[in-house]
């Protein structure tokens, strides 16, 4: 696989809040299905009807936190993340995932709760015709459905404000919010960010007719304005409180139109597959997962990245340094060509993830942090009767032929590693930078610098760890060696080097440890 794997914490290191897992799986403790909204339904309402025959529904939330009886911190960052499903529940979209519930959906909520965050996994409405027999009218529901769930997504986050505001039942802060959202959930986190004005709806591709500038497909009058308020089939008021968000973190979605993004929008990090055959990792087309029908022309993260950056969102974490291997990963592909695609030379915060092509476009791969449980139900499923009988498995398994926890989760750490870094940075949890070894643990303490000063070669050892990168810069920062070990004693020959002092950072698999080496 193209990806790095997981640094893991040990019990020997001293552990930092955020950067790192400070709470074991144990003391985690989930409620389920808080009602955090009372919408209308669109999948279960019938507006062909005279009367409209409209039914509601209660949206819900999982939260995932540190048990508050063994957590001190009373004001912890918020984390909301909108799962996948083609805005259709599943196995109507075809496949098993598509809930708050989903394999991907837990894991990485945990993960962040182990680190310290508070997280919630947020149902959202669904509900277009992804079989409707024109464009416009495919394009026209889902447009609907999607700027649905974005209400959505803005309750969920006035819901947990609110309560912070009162009982704080959860602990959280309500000045450090972080959206992440996966496939369909990626396509929502990049449009709440950018999308601010009701002129942006009526761009000519969300017009039913391109030379009437007066008609969207999005009706604000019946469905509500852009924060979710208003509208004859809408029910969310206002609560005084904000929908704005601190940061973004999309898997695998794209961004609706570059338009949207004009400065000052709050960070964002995307991680996707360069030959996403759904959402375009460049300029390209929404493709209906379950019909191969075209939808709407969109930007992937290969694009919205590097206009993230050319807007200066990013430069809150811009800067940060190489020597993390996630980051020299996703910075080696930078200005290159992988399968074909030309990645953007400078899109900071953008990991590309590089799988080898599969039999047809169609089923090369989207999500491989995505996996599922075989034989569960909405696995089963017979979607397509045949013959043969197609289930949402057989399905989902031919653009994910390798589906496991294993490889899911391997995915996931990267995602993690990668994003974690620019996360404390975005949200200002910390020093902005990658995490460090405390001085006085058995790691930092176990490190031997020898001879220093030196002449000719520093031998460095590390007795309790191994080494797996090293980064040498002189006194203005330049890097002027660096290399991966993999070891537990590393060389570091002079070659030229002029006599001055340097720092050497060490990298182990839960930190790094920085000593200072002077060449005579």
């Amino acid at each position: 696989m193209a990806l790095v794997t997981a640094m893991a914490v040990t019990a020997a290191t001293a552990q930092t809040r955020y950067h790192q897992e400070v709470f074991a799986p144990d003391q985690i403790t989930v409620t389920s299905d808080v009602t955090y909204g009372t919408n209308v339904d669109f999948m279960t309402s019938d507006f062909t009807q005279s009367p409209p025959v409209i039914n509601t529904i209660q949206l819900k939330l999982d939260v995932y936190q540190p048990d508050q009886a063994e957590d001190e911190v009373t004001a912890r960052p918020l984390v909301i993340y909108a799962p996948t499903g083609n805005f259709l529940p599943p196995p109507i979209n075809g496949s098993p995932t598509g809930l708050k519930t989903d394999s991907t959906a837990v894991e990485i909520c945990k993960r962040f709760a182990r680190r310290g965050f508070v997280a919630a996994s947020v149902a959202y409405r669904h509900g277009w015709n992804p079989l409707g027999g024109t464009l416009q009218i495919r394009r026209g529901t889902l447009l609907n459905a999607v700027f649905r769930a974005i209400h959505d997504l803005k309750q969920s986050v006035r819901f947990m404000r609110a309560d912070a505001a009162g009982p704080n039942t959860y602990a959280i802060d309500p000045n450090k919010v972080l959206l992440i959202g996966e496939g369909s959930g990626g396509y929502l986190v990049q449009a709440y960010l950018c999308l601010d004005q009701g002129a942006e709806m009526f761009i000519e591709k969300f017009r039913p007719d391109p030379f009437d500038p007066e008609v969207s497909y999005i009706d604000t009058n019946t469905v509500g304005n852009i924060e979710g308020f208003g509208g004859t089939v809408n029910l969310y008021t206002p609560n005084g409180q904000s929908s704005e968000v601190q940061m973004a973190i999309n898997l695998g979605g794209s961004l609706a139109d570059t338009s949207w993004a004009d400065g000052g929008e709050s960070p964002l990090v995307s991680f996707h597959t360069v030959l996403d055959p759904f959402a375009p990792f460049g300029n390209g087309i929404v493709i209906v997962p379950t019909t191969g029908e075209q939808v709407v022309d969109v930007s992937g993260s290969n694009i919205a990245q590097q206009l993230w950056n050319n807007l200066g969102n990013n430069d809150v974490f811009a800067n940060l340094a190489d020597g993390d291997p996630y980051t020299d990963r996703a910075r080696s592909l930078y200005g290159t060509t992988v399968n074909g695609v030309t990645i953007s030379s400078t899109p900071e915060g953008l990991f590309p993830l590089v799988r080898n092509p599969l039999s047809a476009p169609l089923l090369n791969e989207a999500s491989p942090w995505q996996w599922w449980d075989p034989n569960s139900p909405l696995a089963t499923a017979v979607i397509n009767p045949g013959p043969p009988p197609i289930t949402a498995h057989m399905a989902s398994l031919a653009s994910n032929p390798d589906m496991s926890a294993n490889k899911g989760r391997t995915y996931i750490d990267t995602i993690m590693g990668y994003s974690i870094p620019r996360v404390v940075c975005a949200l200002q949890l910390g020093v902005c930078g990658y995490v460090g070894v405390e001085e006085n643990t058995d790691i930092a303490i176990g490190v031997e610098v020898y001879p220093n000063p030196a002449n000719d070669r520093v031998n460095i050892t590390s007795s309790k760890a191994m080494i797996r990168h090293y980064d040498m810069r002189d006194v203005n920062g330049r890097r002027v060696r660096q290399a991966n070990v993999t070891s537990n004693t590393l060389v570091i020959d002079r070659q030229g080097l002029e006599s001055g002092v340097y720092t050497v950072t060490l990298h182990f698999d839960s930190g790094t440890v920085t000593r200072k080496v002077v060449l005579q």
